[in-house]
């Protein structure tokens, strides 16, 4: 067998294991989310279908599935359509740079453990995340609602405001590293040179601006209940509602994948290599030790959601471009004096 069709079949595994991982993840951080508000709120949450209600969301893609597509009479049918599957696709499109551990050998070939070894990875994410709003907007304006259109245009004007702030964060680490490859900025990490340490206004930036690129409490502002129904989805059912549902768990769980990867040391656990473990055991617990990560991310967003109350709209803008954006720009300055002292 050829090379060529080996490395097409190792890169065809690593994505359908990536998209079944990742799926499997987005269904159960939805069970995550019901189980611990409930247990913030004192309730018990879903235990009825399965143990402690694993099975739950099998029955909810049932149930989504089974229920009748609606689209408004006058809805742009097309677009209206499009829009979730835009948001998806992007979604899910966006893990293929993330390195997720080192490398695994097997037999005399050595596998990087990320689809897509790109030398612009950092680049690729930030795009991918600024054409997420695009299903959001055009899911808003294809509606023919108001409340829609107004969730979609909020969403539009939260994503420019705090994906600025989310750049300036990622170039003091670009500046820390001199790469751009997501990879590297791992390695770099090793022991407890974490960005998280080295950069701590960078990752409160980051974290702060993966809470409102995601969407989520407090600023859930393109789909506030109170205000605008259901913001941008109102008008959506059946399947098409539950893409947009994956695509925010699923963008909750790249941004956490994400920030694990820039500042918590990705899949570096300190001193792993020095405990002279056999290489495949080394490479599993890196795996395993970025996906431990991950989900305390995850659990992070989920605890925030059902602790902090919405931000105002005025808020939330005040904060995206008074407060987040120069102290961006006043971490990038610093951070490139301190680099420019140092050499």
């Amino acid at each position: 067998m050829s090379d060529f069709i080996v490395d097409l079949l190792i890169t065809l595994s690593k994505i359908s294991v990536v998209l079944v991982v990742l799926l499997t993840g987005v269904a159960y951080s939805v069970y995550a989310e019901r189980r611990v508000s409930a247990f913030i709120q004192n309730r018990y949450g879903p235990n009825r279908v399965g143990p402690q209600g694993l099975f739950q969301p099998l029955v909810d893609v049932i149930k989504l599935l089974m229920k009748e597509d609606i689209v408004p009479e006058k809805a742009n049918k097309f677009i209206h359509s499009l829009a979730p599957v835009i948001s998806i696709i992007v979604s899910l499109s966006t893990f293929a740079v993330i390195p997720f551990g080192d490398t695994i050998t097997i037999g005399d070939k050595v596998i990087k453990l990320q689809i897509a070894d790109v030398n612009i990875g950092v680049l690729y994410f930030l795009a991918l995340t600024s054409l997420g709003v695009y299903g959001v907007t055009l899911s808003g304006w294809s509606s023919n609602n108001k409340y829609s259109l107004l969730g979609g245009l909020r969403s539009s004007a939260q994503m420019i405001s705090y994906e600025l702030s989310m750049g300036l964060a990622v170039i003091a680490v670009i500046l820390m590293n001199g790469s751009l490859q997501l990879d590297t900025i791992v390695s770099n990490q090793a022991g407890w040179k974490w960005n998280i340490i080295l950069q701590p206004v960078g990752f409160i930036i980051f974290l702060t601006s993966a809470f409102a690129e995601t969407n989520r409490t407090p600023f859930d502002l393109p789909e506030a209940e109170q205000e605008l129904v259901g913001g941008y989805h109102t008008e959506y059912s059946s399947m098409k509602f539950a893409l947009f549902f994956l695509a925010e768990y699923a963008n909750v769980i790249i941004s956490s994948a994400m920030i694990t990867t820039i500042y918590l040391g990705g899949w570096q656990f300190p001193y792993l290599q020095d405990f002279g473990l056999p290489p495949m055991l080394v490479s599993i617990l890196q795996v395993l030790t970025f996906v431990a990560k991950v989900i305390a991310l995850v659990f992070f967003f989920i605890w925030v959601r059902w602790t902090i109350p919405r931000f105002r709209y005025d808020q939330l803008m005040n904060l995206g471009w008074k407060v987040m954006l120069p102290l961006g720009i006043a971490n990038l300055i610093i951070t490139a004096i301190v680099l420019l002292l140092l050499k």
